[in-house]
């Protein structure tokens, strides 16, 4: 059997599985070894799934020798913690969800099984994903596999810390204002987000159910292509998903950047970033511009107010959505209480985290009556102006770029006492989240200290193709990819001291 399988990809697996030079079987008890061996360490799963793994992979191999091979069959796939997964528990990284089961799969588990996945467990995550750097799961933090003392960014921490410590071959995850590209960028792995739409939201627990989008985090961008094309098309149970053909994808990767247009907004979130992470995009312009692409100045001048809008709406939808958990139906209730009122007040006092907490109460005050002109629906018209500056900005270009993050990966136990500058930190991605954009992380360079630097590339509604043409054609002429954090068995010992 070849060694140090789990450091392949979908796409490079996919043929030695067709070609039965390995097994599901296989593959999975190699992805297994490295879990056992360094998920301690970086705290990425919540929980595992084995013994549905091995029925898959059992599933998988029959298949595979009956030629019946699908998009993802035997591959190792994790799934986000907030996404519903019939027989595994859904705790949103939350006491409120912890011994929550759903009974039924969401659409996007659903498309992953027919495509013949194997599912080996549930990711970490910020608390009901309204984080960015996964430390308020109520799990603990999860921790960054080029440095074990540094966040791993969030709300999907772990989707991102699983796939670079090779943990799993790919994963599913959430993005909101940047929850799969954020920590895709920190973690130095591919982090893509589609259209709004473009993927049913069926089964995943809602945070903002305007923004909210699932999409997945891999190892190379051909494998989100694959990944992509595996979870899209319209759903009749989400009325939110789009009627729209869903292309092959991973066709995009095999075109060059010759002759794109590459937007650089003038008033970006460049020079808002850390002279590490402008000189990386810098640096990668310059290898796309000698790749034949061209470099054209845009204005997004509304994106400014991106930050400071998103943070009313997500609040907003925040505290309708999350009313639901309320300890009546499903999910805590706390203690010994005999008045209704005082059950309400005390189940969502014990079990919701501050951070959630904090944005339940800005968003009820942001939609009470006095407030809700002078905020939501600002906000929302903020919404509608960012819109439009992308429409303008793509009748010039075919994709946007800018950072991904501002900075590199933060020490563990900082910022958390600031939460304004905790959400800066989603500066760059949360005007493609407003828009409603794909967009996609890759990654271009890596700080003085050693840590990842990502990439964002921003294309218009339902053109995820040219997003991952450059996306793909950027990685082949840089080689970050071949970079991987080191991480060994003995990992768990370095836990303590970030070593």
């Amino acid at each position: 059997m070849p060694a140090e399988l789990e450091h392949m990809t979908i796409h490079e697996l996919g043929g030695m599985l067709r070609e039965r030079a390995i097994s599901a079987h296989e593959l999975l008890h190699a992805v297994l070894a490295r879990i056992d061996a360094t998920a301690a360490a970086t705290n990425s799963f919540i929980s595992l799934c084995r013994e549905s793994a091995e029925l898959q992979a059992r599933a998988a191999d029959r298949r595979i020798a009956q030629g019946r091979c699908g998009l993802l069959t035997g591959i190792p796939i994790a799934v986000k913690d907030n996404i519903c997964m019939r027989g595994a528990a859904a705790t949103c990284g939350s006491r409120m969800l912890e011994h929550f089961h759903p009974p039924y799969d969401a659409t996007v588990i659903e498309c992953l099984k027919a495509a013949g996945a194997v599912i080996v467990g549930r990711t970490n995550m910020d608390e009901f994903a309204m984080g960015s750097s996964t430390q308020t799961s109520f799990t603990g933090a999860c921790r960054n596999p080029w440095n074990l003392g540094c966040v791993a960014g969030g709300s999907s921490g772990g989707a991102a810390a699983a796939v670079a410590a090779d943990q799993c071959i790919a994963s599913l995850a959430s993005d909101t204002g940047g929850s799969v590209r954020q920590p895709a960028a920190l973690c130095g792995v591919v982090g893509l987000k589609p259209t709004y739409g473009r993927v049913s939201r069926f089964g995943l627990v809602a945070f903002a159910s305007s923004l909210d989008q699932i999409g997945p985090v891999t190892k190379d961008v051909r494998d989100a292509a694959i990944m992509l094309r595996a979870v899209s098309g319209r759903d009749r149970r989400d009325a939110t998903s789009a009627d729209m053909a869903v292309p092959d994808f991973e066709a995009a990767c095999g075109r060059d950047v010759a002759g794109m247009r590459l937007g650089v907004p003038r008033d970006s979130c460049i020079e808002n970033s850390a002279p590490d992470v402008a000189a990386a995009i810098e640096g990668a312009l310059a290898v796309l511009e000698s790749a034949g692409a061209r470099i054209v100045p845009v204005s997004l001048p509304h994106t400014r107010y991106a930050v400071a809008a998103y943070y009313l709406i997500a609040p907003s939808e925040a505290s309708s959505n999350l009313a639901r958990f309320d300890g009546v139906v499903f999910g805590y209730r706390a203690p010994g209480c005999t008045v209704l009122r005082d059950m309400y007040t005390q189940t969502r006092s014990q079990a919701f985290g501050d951070e959630v907490k904090r944005r339940i109460m800005v968003g009820t005050c942001a939609l009470s009556t006095g407030y809700y002109d002078a905020y939501y629906q600002k906000a929302s018209r903020v919404r509608r102006l960012i819109r439009q500056d992308f429409e303008q900005a793509f009748r010039e270009c075919d994709v946007i770029i800018t950072p991904t993050a501002p900075a590199a990966a933060w020490r563990i136990g900082e910022r958390l006492d600031d939460p304004l500058a905790m959400y800066r930190e989603d500066i760059c991605t949360i005007p493609a989240s407003l828009a409603g954009l794909p967009a996609v992380s890759v990654p271009c360079a890596f700080s003085a200290n050693g840590l990842p630097i990502g990439m964002q590339i921003m294309g218009n509604a339902f053109e995820e193709e040219q997003v991952l043409r450059c996306a793909h054609g950027y990685e082949r002429h840089s080689g970050w990819r071949r970079r991987r954090p080191v991480l060994h068995p003995d990992a768990a010992s370095a836990r303590e001291d970030g070593a």
